[in-house]
This record gives structure tokens, sequence and C-alpha cells, in this order.
């Protein structure tokens, strides 16, 4: 069976599948990334992850993989193949396509952002199956995105199309690690309505599911600081779908498993703030943390099916 290795490198754990030519998961492996032991310590497992997945593909199919796909964090360039920040893996232009293919004995390598590969999966066989626009936005620790035009990502010219959770939402509001104030993430991330809900419970070790919970049972607090969140986050939403009239808009992410929770006010404030704008389908992601590694694998594929072309 022909099948491609896929690894979705994360700050703290790293998924690993082989992934069929109809999309399909045929394995599926996860570790720590370890990112605690340096930069070249990550860079070491991740290639020796990708070879174990070689070697278990050609013993239970007969035939190793015909290409590789990887997605990783920060800042890439996927044209030259290299990984060129990750704050959060203290690495610098790594060139891991070249380290990868070294390893796997010259098979073509993929190399992408985490987000947008996500994106990529779920647009082509997720929740955005069948769109032909479409904006991923996945709200986790920060607020990114992937712009969906006709089954691929936009990356834009310097590889930064989509970062929408850096949107100013509220002027001279919250400090953002980008150096702004008020960006979409600082206020409705994962992250930024665990720290709201923290301050108003007065309970250093809640977060933001515990904060979804208290908003379902009525608590007056949790729903002041949850409906901030939605606002904030309709606001940066409207700003972004009068820039890009997507047929559907993605919400995934860890504030998604909210549910309708998050998703019956977020419609409706999105919907009070568009004026001439088409509203798009406002649907949560369908792939969860898979999405990463199908995209890496959908990513391999394209760079396969490229090169059966030019060839």
């Amino acid at each position: 069976m022909r099948h491609v290795i896929a690894l979705d490198v994360g700050g703290t754990g790293m998924k690993a599948a082989l992934v069929g030519a109809d999309g399909a998961l045929l394995y599926e492996a996860r570790r720590a990334t370890g990112r605690e032991r340096g930069p070249d310590a990550v860079v070491e497992d991740i290639l020796g992850f990708a070879a174990e997945l070689h070697a278990h593909g050609r013993e239970r199919y007969g035939t190793g993989a015909v290409a590789a796909g990887v997605a990783v964090p920060g800042i890439v360039d996927p044209d030259r193949g290299l990984a060129v920040y990750a704050a959060n893996l203290g690495w610098r232009d790594v060139p891991l396509r070249a380290l990868l293919a070294e390893r796997l004995g010259g098979l073509p390598v993929a190399l992408g952002h985490d987000v947008r590969t996500g994106g990529l999966a779920e647009g082509r066989v997720g929740a955005g199956r069948g769109a032909d626009r479409f904006l991923f936005v996945p709200l986790g620790t920060g607020i990114a995105g992937a712009i969906g035009i006709g089954g691929a990502i936009e990356a834009g010219a310097h590889g930064y199309a989509g970062e929408i959770g850096h949107i100013v939402v509220r002027p001279g509001g919250p400090a953002c690690g980008c150096g702004r104030h008020g960006c979409l993430e600082t206020l409705a991330s994962a992250s930024a309505v665990s720290r709201a809900w923290a301050s108003a419970s007065g309970d250093p070790e809640a977060d933001a599911a515990d904060c979804a919970e208290a908003v379902a049972s009525g608590d007056e607090r949790a729903v002041r600081v949850w409906q901030d969140a939605v606002d904030a986050l309709a606001d940066g939403l409207v700003t972004a779908l009068t820039l890009l009239d997507p047929r559907t808009l993605i919400i995934g992410g860890g504030l998604a498993e909210a549910g309708e929770t998050l998703f019956t006010p977020l419609r409706a404030a999105v919907e009070e703030r568009v004026t001439f704008q088409k509203l798009p389908a406002i649907v949560p992601a369908a792939l969860g943390d898979t999405a990463g590694c199908l995209g890496a694998g959908l990513l391999a594929w394209d760079l396969l099916a490229s090169s059966e072309v030019s060839a």
C-alpha cells in the first residue's frame, strides 16, 4: 500500500502517522518533544521518529513510504526547507527538509507551518470539505489562521498570511508578545480566557474549560468573562471576513471544545456586526489534534504529485 510519513511537531508533543493516498491514517504514534533537552536533541528526535515510521511502513506493507511531510511551529520557509525560528523549540534556520531527506534515504520531503497544514487538512477532508474559500482559526495558547483558496493554503508573500491573532481589536489593551497592545489573541485565546477567569474567580488554577463550565451553570462572573472574549473574537473575525470573504469559517483549538457554549454567542455576535458582508457558515473544526498530522501527509502527497507531473 502506497503511503507517506507525516509528522506534526509541537512545543510539548510530536504526532506522527503513515497516511494513505486517500488521506486515511494508517498508523499513528505520539511522543514528547523533549524541548528541555535543547534544540539539537529535538531535531534528532524528529529524525529518529521519522526513521522509525519508515521502518514500520516497510515491515507492515512490504514497501517504504514514498514521501514525507512535516509541520512545525514558528516561522517556516517551505521553499528552502528551513524551520527559520521557533521560540518554544529554541531553533533558528534548521534545514529540516534536507536533514529528513538524508535520514530517510533521499525521500522527497515537504515542510509546512503547523497551523497552515492543519488548515489544509480541515479544508480538504474536515469541516471545510467542499468550500472553495475558507478561514481556519484555532483558538489555543494564541490565535492563528489559515486562509484556504481553491484547495490550497495561502502563505502570503513572506509566509505570514493569516496571522489574525495580531489584529488589534482593543487599542491600548493588554500587551502582546508581538510588541503591540490589544491584539485579538491577548483577549480571546484559550490562554487569555484562562487568565481572565483565574482573576475573576480568585482561583489561580482555573482555566478556560472551567470558565466554560461556569458559563453553562449560569455563573454571572463567568458569563461576563466569556462574553468579553466572544465580543473581541467577533470583532477580529468580522475584520477578517471583510478582507477575505470566506464561504466557511472553521473554529478549532481548545476554546472550541466548549461547543455551543462558544458557537451560539459567537454566531450571534458576528451576525450583529456584519453590514454589507456575507455571513459565512461558522462551524467547529472536525479533525481535532490530528489535523496537523493529516495536513503534513497531504503536503507530502501534493509534493509527490507535483514532482510526478514535472517528470
